[in-house]
């Protein structure tokens, strides 16, 4: 009876300690992980992928443990809960997390493949892997550039690699904190060069500008201004596509800009005043030289008569005294010279509106008289001048002028009217003259024996004073020369009261 109770006893102390066993080695298994289901990871090579946790990750890198390192590689992110699994190879292998007491907490079976676009993303992270904020992947059969880019000017870079990768998605934003200072800038400059009223914000990834203006061209120069500081790169791709200043279906710039037009004062119309003199200047010339030689014989002397005789003989018989007087017996010379000289000057000032025609008109009437007797027949001669003047502003301070000019003046007595116009059109600068037209007469004559020195020679007969001979010789030359010219000048003025002060000086009296 006690052999069966030892074997018994025995019996169950076996069967206690193989349960004991089966029980340790159980726990040590679910220690091991074994209750942690494994998790499927597929990779492309070139194709970051990141997966989230529901425990906290331990920040040492020695509690995450990869069966084949060459095939895959970890990051770890405690903060975000985040694994980041960066393909290396073709392969598979298994990564195992443990906590800081040993415990395994996930499980990932990663399996590695080789994609046919795996060479143009290594090839893009080569040349754009430095770029912050870029992303560089796979995303089903296309290859993509992503993110959000913090310095514009990489964009640059961006799409001039673009240019080789043709197939290469392109879905690159502004961070928001480069958008926020674009609209800075945008503001900055707005309100430098147009008002200061505008206001710059970005709302969703696009521009808004708001505020009021007095014009719509003041509108449209701050969508300008604002669409010059848009980077480069965005600005090529919207014209790419045909739609500059787009991306997608959502407009970068919305302008929201209200227009109050103010209605404004018309600005003065700025004055011309208009000076024009005329200048006619007359020469003459007279020279005479003459050779005269008449010998006068006057007195009442004897006289004597010859005759013949009876006989055919020539007898002689005498009166009183022979005597004569013979005068002017030598040549005389004669020899004069004459010259004259006349300048007049007229002028005249108008001062006329812009586009607005301008007259200015003088005019003097000279009476005389033709005829004799009871055939006296009055007349008058007219001389002046008048001025037709439209003058029109141009740039830089130019003035059109279109001119009618008129001058009347007599010459000789009886007067002769003379009359000269002249009609044209000029661009003259503000204070400088230009001379507009001038007409010049030239007249020359030569005269033999018509004007006999010392007058014309007057004989009396009666008194016995009769020339023995007559020798008259006698040149003359005359030169006359007239000529006028036109000068004007145009000046710009703000009030037709400027220059008064120059125009009482001269009227001025002035004391000694």
């Amino acid at each position: 009876m006690k052999k069966i109770r030892s074997r018994q006893l025995k019996f169950l102390f076996e069967f206690l300690f193989v349960i004991t066993i089966s029980l340790g080695f159980k726990a040590f298994a679910a220690d091991d992980g074994e209750q942690v289901e494994p998790k499927q990871v597929e990779l492309i090579i070139g194709q970051e992928k990141s997966e989230y946790v529901d425990f906290p990750l331990p920040r040492d890198p020695k509690y995450v443990s990869i069966t084949r390192d060459e095939v895959v590689q970890t990051k770890i992110n405690p903060a975000r809960r985040e694994i980041i699994f960066v393909p290396k190879a073709p392969g598979e292998t298994s990564v195992i997390i443990r906590n800081e007491i040993g415990e395994v907490r996930a499980r990932f079976t990663v399996k590695v493949t080789s994609h046919n676009k795996s060479k143009t993303v290594k090839e893009l992270k080569e040349y754009l892997g430095d770029i912050e904020g870029l992303e560089i992947g796979i995303k089903g059969e296309d290859v993509y550039i992503g993110g959000k880019i913090i310095v514009p000017d990489d964009l640059g870079r961006v799409f001039a690699l673009l240019e080789k990768y043709k197939d290469v998605i392109f879905l690159v934003e502004l961070a928001p904190q480069t958008q926020l200072m674009i609209a800075k800038k945008m503001q900055d400059e707005i309100q430098k060069n147009v008002v200061k009223s505008v206001t710059v914000r970005v709302v969703n990834g696009v521009y808004w500008l708001e505020g009021v203006v007095d014009s719509d061209g003041k509108r449209t120069r701050a969508e300008a201004i604002a669409a010059a500081y848009l980077p480069n790169g965005v600005q090529s791709l919207a014209t790419r596509h045909n739609a500059v200043s787009t991306t997608g279906t959502k407009v970068v710039i919305q302008n929201f800009i209200n227009v109050n037009e103010e209605s404004k004062p018309q600005p003065v119309p700025k004055m011309i005043k208009v000076s024009v003199q005329f200048v006619e200047l007359t020469k003459d010339y007279n020279k005479i030289f003459g050779f005269k030689w008449v010998p006068l014989l006057g007195g009442d002397g004897g006289s004597i008569s010859i005759g013949k005789t009876t006989t055919g003989g020539v007898t002689t018989q005498s009166n009183n005294t022979l005597a004569a007087t013979i005068s002017n017996l030598f040549p005389r010379l004669a020899s004069a010279k004459s010259a004259g000289f006349a300048r007049v000057i007229q002028s005249g000032v108008v001062i006329t509106k812009d586009k607005i025609k301008a007259t200015i008109k003088k005019q003097s009437k000279i009476p005389f008289s033709i005829g004799t007797g009871e055939f006296t027949k009055p007349m008058e001669a007219t001389a002046g001048f008048s001025v037709d003047v439209t003058p029109t502003i141009l740039q830089e301070e130019k003035i059109d002028l279109s001119l009618g000019i008129g001058v009347a003046s007599t010459v000789g007595n009886p007067p002769e009217e003379i009359n000269n116009q002249i009609s044209t059109a000029l661009v003259v600068k503000s204070k400088e003259s230009a001379v507009v037209g001038g007409i010049v007469i030239n007249k020359t004559s030569n005269g033999f024996d018509r004007d006999p020195p010392f007058g014309t020679p007057k004989f009396d007969e009666s008194q016995g004073n009769v020339p023995l001979f007559s020798f008259l010789k006698s040149k003359s030359y005359i030169s006359t020369r007239s000529q006028f010219v036109f000068f004007v000048t145009p000046e710009l003025i703000e009030s037709a009261s400027d220059g008064t002060e120059e125009i009482k000086k001269k009227f001025r009296q002035r004391r000694r």
